[in-house]
């Protein structure tokens, strides 16, 4: 199959790996300049284009299976629908009209959408209750990935990513050093956020559907931060309460949010469907972090 992944940065990069590997033709599409090197180092066929720009859009190379799996790079709400929103609906609209449309898109979102449960359990059934301006916007987004898809002839699923990790984004020092305030860690390592998507797509599962793409055990941040100390070598790190941490100062308005926001996600779902996981908690998934750790 031809794959094209709209957004071939940090888990692209990944399933254009494992897609390559396994067979396919993997097509790459970034903006910048060392965008496209990263692709091609990955073993695949770089595209530079603005998903932003309608004329780069048109240029977009054809595809049986499409991701999108493209970056607001953390920025506002106004830039996220510019890319979740308006970007994911051009290139549909694109491919919708090629005389052979993909046969199936993946969009890759967030539990964002899911906002607070109070430290309680989520999965594919729970009814989404965005709490900011931007989650809204990707709750918008899975509407897109699903129905205009369809309308346009393409099968349409929805990956919702927990909190990515793995390298350069494993943040020892943030939990190593503290103080770490109580929650819990949904998290997902990229080897198995790409080898997800690539499941979905190579066995054919979850047409019109959202997939929970998690790990199996939701971490108490104490608990996580004690153990990777553990591993580590060095002392627990200092702990503080959600109170104490609401309390400080500095705080701002988004971070309180993230200090509010509690939830467990579920992966029952992916599991059934019959995936794997390569890295199933964090205690597999930060071996080579501790192992690059401990041997500094």
């Amino acid at each position: 199959m031809q794959v094209v992944i709209l957004g071939c940065g940090y888990i692209g990069l990944e399933l254009g790996r494992q897609l390559t590997a396994a067979g396919h033709e993997v097509i790459g599409v970034r903006r910048s300049d060392a965008g496209q090197q990263a692709i091609t180092d990955a073993g695949c066929t770089p595209h530079q284009a603005d998903l932003t720009n309608p004329d780069d859009v048109e240029t977009l190379p054809e595809a049986d299976w499409l991701v999108f799996a493209a970056s607001s790079g953390g920025r506002d709400a106004a830039a996220a629908e510019e890319i979740y929103v308006d970007a994911l609906n051009d290139s549909i609209e694109h491919y919708g009209a090629n005389e052979s449309p993909p046969d199936r898109l993946v969009y890759t979102s967030s539990t964002g959408v899911y906002g607070d449960h109070d430290g309680g359990w989520v999965d594919e059934k729970t009814p989404l209750e965005p709490t900011t301006d931007k989650t809204e916007v990707l709750v918008e987004a899975e509407r897109i990935a699903r129905e205009e898809a369809a309308e346009n002839g393409i099968d349409g699923t929805v990956a919702r990513f927990s909190g990515l990790y793995g390298p350069d984004r494993y943040r020892l020092e943030r939990y190593l050093e503290g103080p770490v305030t109580e929650g819990y860690l949904n998290m997902v390592h990229r080897v198995d956020a790409a080898g997800a998507v690539a499941f979905l797509l190579t066995e054919n599962h979850a047409r019109d559907e959202v997939v929970l793409v998690t790990d199996d055990e939701p971490a108490d941040k104490w608990a996580f931060a004690d153990w990777l100390a553990d591993a580590c070598g060095v002392p627990e790190p200092p702990k503080q309460t959600k109170r104490e941490r609401l309390a400080e100062s500095d705080l701002s308005a988004a971070g309180r949010r993230r200090v509010l926001t509690s939830k467990r996600c579920a992966n029952d779902y992916l599991h059934d469907l019959g995936y794997e996981f390569t890295y199933p908690t964090f205690r597999e998934g930060y071996l080579d972090a501790v192992d690059t750790y401990t041997a500094e």
